[in-house]
C-alpha cells in the first residue's frame, strides 16, 4: 500500500509544485498585494529620493490608512509614485504611477517599456479591454492601465489583493431596510 501510495504522490508532485509556485503573491519592484504596512513603509522609504512617505488614516477607524510617496528604484532610475490602502495593516491595493505630459518625448515610448517590462516579469497578460492588461494570482491580480490624449501618457501598475478587500466590510455600515 505504501509503494501505491508513493507512487500517486510521485505523479502528482510536479503538477503539484508548478500550481503552488503561481499561486505566490506577485512582486513588482519589490511591493506586493496584501503585504504588511512595516514591509510597504521601509520599502517605500527605502526608494524615495527626496520625499516623504505620508500616511493618513481614514476617519471613522485607524484600521484604514493610505499611504504614498514618491520613489526612484535604483535598479533602472525608473520614476514613479507609489501609494497603498492598508485595511487592519495589510495592504489590499499598491498601485505605481508614471507620467509623461504633453510635449514630452517619452509618452509611447513609457507605455512601451513598461508593457515589456511587465511581461518580463509575469508572462503573457489577459486583455481586459483597451489599455488595461491583467495577470490573476487566485484572489490577488496585477493590472498595467495606460490613459493618452495627444503626446500625453499616463500609466499606472495596480497590485490587488481582493481577500484583503472583503475585510472592508466590516467598516461598511449595513444597509437599513425600508418599510
Amino acid at each position: 500500500m505504501t509503494g501505491f501510495r508513493g507512487a500517486i504522490l510521485a505523479l502528482l508532485l510536479p503538477t503539484a509544485l508548478p500550481a503552488q509556485a503561481a499561486l505566490r503573491p506577485p512582486i513588482y519592484r519589490g511591493f506586493s498585494p496584501g503585504m504588511a504596512y512595516r514591509d510597504f513603509a521601509a520599502r517605500a522609504r527605502a526608494l524615495s529620493d527626496r520625499d516623504a512617505l505620508r500616511c493618513s488614516t481614514s476617519t471613522n477607524t485607524a484600521r484604514i490608512m493610505e499611504c504614498g510617496v514618491a520613489t526612484r528604484d535604483p535598479a533602472d532610475s525608473a520614476r514613479f509614485y507609489v501609494s497603498a490602502h492598508f485595511i487592519d495593516g495589510n495592504a489590499d491595493v499598491v498601485a505605481l504611477f508614471d507620467s509623461a505630459g504633453f510635449g514630452d518625448h517619452r509618452g509611447v515610448a513609457l507605455v512601451d517599456a513598461t508593457g515589456r517590462h511587465l511581461t518580463r516579469v509575469y508572462g503573457r497578460p489577459r486583455l481586459v479591454k483597451t489599455g488595461m492588461w491583467e495577470w490573476r494570482y487566485g484572489r490577488q491580480a496585477v493590472r498595467f492601465s495606460w490613459r493618452g490624449r495627444a503626446t500625453a501618457r499616463w500609466v499606472s501598475i495596480t497590485l490587488t489583493d481582493y481577500a484583503v478587500m472583503d475585510r472592508i466590510s466590516r467598516f461598511v455600515p449595513s444597509a437599513r431596510r425600508k418599510s
